[in-house]
């Protein structure tokens, strides 16, 4: 009797889409920050700095944290397309840790905003850690 061969939770073909669409989803967060660094920078809800100069920096560092999130984007997308689903799993988790590590200091700095992170952070975990074999 012939057996039907096991099909495992992080072979699951949704779960590469979901890794696709976080890559997506952080190239529009870079791509929007690169462009658009007051918009990307009001996310974190902090307030805009008064003198030109401190706006200057705060524009800056948003493109390096642009660039950053296109980064992400990109790993997450070729670690699905060309990596093992381990590989992309442990990537989505370490998305997931940045996500919370953007929360922690918007909740320390001022109180707030870190609920514009951490909302999202728990799917990327979840399906992070499918893809990296725990329930395999």
């Amino acid at each position: 009797m012939a057996t039907v061969p096991r099909t495992t939770h992080s072979q699951s073909r949704y779960l590469h889409i979901l890794a696709n669409i976080f890559g997506t989803i952080w190239l529009g967060f870079g791509v929007n920050a690169m462009l658009r660094p007051r918009a990307a920078f009001a996310v974190f809800e902090f307030d805009l700095p008064s003198s030109a100069a401190d706006q200057k920096l705060v524009e800056s560092l948003m493109i390096i944290y642009g660039a950053r999130d296109i980064f992400m984007g990109l790993a997450a997308y070729f670690t699905a397309w060309f990596g093992t689903p381990k590989a992309c799993g442990w990537t989505l988790i370490a998305g997931a840790a940045v996500a919370g590590v953007d929360g922690l200091v918007c909740i320390r700095q001022i109180g707030d905003g870190q609920w514009n992170h951490w909302g999202y952070a728990p799917m990327i975990f979840v399906v992070g850690s499918l893809l990296a074999g725990v329930l395999d």
